[in-house]
């Protein structure tokens, strides 16, 4: 009985193993959950070319947007584990777990962590027609205007919305929540005076701050901006202990081999290493990192806990 059992059991190694050394054998889809133009979007199209030439094969980018991240998620969730179908996502797919009442799929269990590809900077912007140029100024504002000013966010549930909840809560003001369906349309808004400000990343809003079509109020990390060094924290500028930072990850389905997984790692964290793409995500105002799946799954299973008390604590929903 036990050589039965370990010759299967080789047998399921070896499988594994020559699956592995012929990855990628045709091109691999790279699902972002959410519509082209926002940050996860830029970042996900700058890795796929460098994937693309490292393992032979092209890497595709597939937007599935809808329900805050959910259906795109979700379709890599179901999707066979054999290596073709990714997630690209960012901060949301852990606030997402405490926002919905259910979702189809399971934010840990269902998804195999490759690495955490980028960290970056939340920002507040507002429309220059907005009479506040420091966050103190918004904030006296929105006390003698409640629920006047609008702030823009690409969708409910959204790291925006919970970033301007919190500001809301932390300051102690009421602002009303204007969702999108996605950052383009969010964006656009914002530049027409159709909303007043958002909490966007930094590599969304540099271009716009630097063209002077939005104004920069304060920097959502406890550290400034290295690409903008003259803007504030938020907690300097006044709101004391505020942070809300973003990230951008890669994950495969449950139950993908480990040495596709392991392979995917290696060749991301090589394309992090490229003096391009890396000097292309920190002129953006993004972090590289190229950490392991384990720790990038910490951080999951952290993310989720802190997010899940802010909503609890404000009562959020996205369903």
């Amino acid at each position: 009985m036990f050589i039965q059992r370990f010759g299967t059991a080789a047998l399921v190694l070896a499988a594994a193993g020559a699956m592995a050394q012929s990855y990628p054998t045709k091109p691999v889809r790279l699902i972002v959950p959410f519509p082209a133009g926002g940050g996860i979007d830029f970042v996900t199209r700058a890795l796929a070319p460098k994937l693309s030439e490292y393992m032979g094969q092209s890497f595709v980018v597939d937007n599935r947007s809808g329900a805050s991240g959910t259906i795109g998620t979700d379709a890599v969730a179901k999707a066979p584990a054999d290596g073709y179908t990714l997630l690209a996502t960012f901060s949301s797919h852990t606030q997402n777990a405490s926002l919905y009442a259910k979702l189809s799929y399971d934010t840990v269990r269902d998804f195999a962590p490759v690495t955490q590809i980028a960290t970056v900077a939340n920002i507040l912007v507002v429309n220059p027609a907005l009479p506040a140029k420091t966050v103190k100024e918004l904030v006296a504002l929105a006390k003698k205007r409640p629920g006047e000013i609008l702030y823009a966010s690409i969708g409910n549930g959204t790291p925006a919305h919970l970033s301007a909840e919190l500001f809301d809560n932390m300051a102690g003001i009421k602002m009303t929540h204007v969702p999108y369906k996605g950052a383009a349309p969010s964006m656009i808004s914002l530049l027409s005076g159709e909303t007043q400000l958002t909490f966007t990343t930094v590599l969304v809003a540099l271009p716009h701050v630097k063209s002077g079509r939005l104004r920069a109020l304060g920097v959502a990390s406890l550290k400034r901006a290295a690409v903008m060094p003259d803007v504030p924290t938020i907690d300097e500028a006044g709101v004391r202990g505020y942070e809300s930072n973003a990230w951008y990850g890669l994950l495969a389905p449950a139950k993908t081999p480990a040495a596709i997984v392991e392979q995917l790692h290696r060749e991301t964290v090589r394309a992090l290493q490229s003096p391009d793409f890396r000097g292309n995500l920190t002129n953006q105002g993004a972090e590289p990192v190229g950490n392991t799946g384990d720790q990038f799954n910490v951080i999951i299973k952290d993310e989720i806990e802190k997010w899940r008390k802010l909503v609890q604590t404000l009562g959020l929903k996205a369903d």
